[in-house]
């Protein structure tokens, strides 16, 4: 019987997996061909080389789409897993076959404002969601992760600096001006997926080193509704025992928690960190009375 239950389970899991990465590479596609493409406007990555390529050369960018990210989809499988290759494979799939079926469609608008707008919104939430499901749709991640391992640079600065030169790359093949709007369109899909990654009610790690910990964590129970958790450490100059209180908030209510640190000891340490995930324990906010 558990054996089923586990097996539905499973079953329901992959599904949800193929409708969210289905979704997601679907809204990549509308992006790009009902925004950003017919204005010119350019992603970083494979998917910005594919769109200059492929208004060089007049052939279909779902073409491109899919060649371009085939090397790094055999790469990916042989460093990350098959779980990530073949989620990747089917968004890159879906994404190519969306670009071809949405090219004869107009656009929905010409707006030098508009069109980077809310093509980048769009771009960022179905990237977003792709990335949620355990998928790619940029190679250049990948690529990132091998050079990072042979050079002093992070992955995220090799991301950027590949991708800083595909969009300046704009400014040859069309204009300056759609290098720029390129620029703009690509920072707000940057930020919409950390939003989508990450949830508009993302979560925070504090820690807090006082004196008057006690005090801090029934403040923090009270006026918070939140649990903490009290951590026994040991100062490594003084080597006096210390109480640490942990607790996980969040990011609405990080401004009420500095609050009241420092209402209760303002010569406290407090230290605040991004949680991309919470589950288990009893974070669930219990009712302020």
């Amino acid at each position: 019987m558990v054996g089923k239950q586990h097996d539905k389970l499973s079953k329901l899991g992959l599904l949800t997996r193929i409708i969210v990465l289905t979704i997601g590479a679907a809204l990549v596609a509308v992006a790009l061909e009902i925004f950003l493409v017919p204005n010119k406007i350019i992603d970083g990555g494979i998917v910005g080389i594919s769109i200059i390529v492929s208004h060089l050369s007049s052939l279909p960018l779902g073409i491109f789409l899919f060649l371009f990210n085939l090397p790094f989809l055999i790469i990916g499988y042989k460093q990350i897993g098959k779980t990530f290759a073949f989620s990747t494979l089917y968004a890159v799939v879906i994404m190519s076959i969306g670009t071809t079926l949405l090219h004869p469609v107009k656009a929905l608008t010409y707006s030098p404002f508009l069109a980077p707008v809310f093509g980048g919104v769009i771009l960022g939430i179905g990237v977003g969601l792709v990335i949620r499901s355990g998928g790619s749709l940029d190679g250049t991640e990948i690529i990132a992760i091998l050079f990072t391992k042979k050079t002093p640079f992070s992955v995220g600065e090799i991301v950027m600096f590949f991708n800083l030169f595909i969009l300046a790359s704009a400014g040859f093949v069309f204009s300056w001006d759609s290098a720029m709007y390129s620029l703009i369109a690509y920072y707000i899909a940057f930020k919409v997926i950390d939003v989508t990654l990450e949830g508009l009610d993302q979560s925070k790690s504090v820690w807090i080193i006082s004196k008057e910990a006690k005090e801090i964590g029934d403040a923090i129970m009270s006026r918070l509704g939140r649990g903490v958790t009290y951590l026994h450490g040991e100062g490594a100059f003084s080597g006096g025992s210390k109480r640490v209180i942990f607790c996980v908030i969040t990011r609405l209510e990080e401004a009420k928690m500095k609050s009241i640190v420092q209402e209760v000891d303002p010569t406290a340490f407090l230290a605040v960190g991004n949680i991309h995930d919470v589950k288990g324990g009893r974070f669930k906010k219990r009712a302020i009375h």
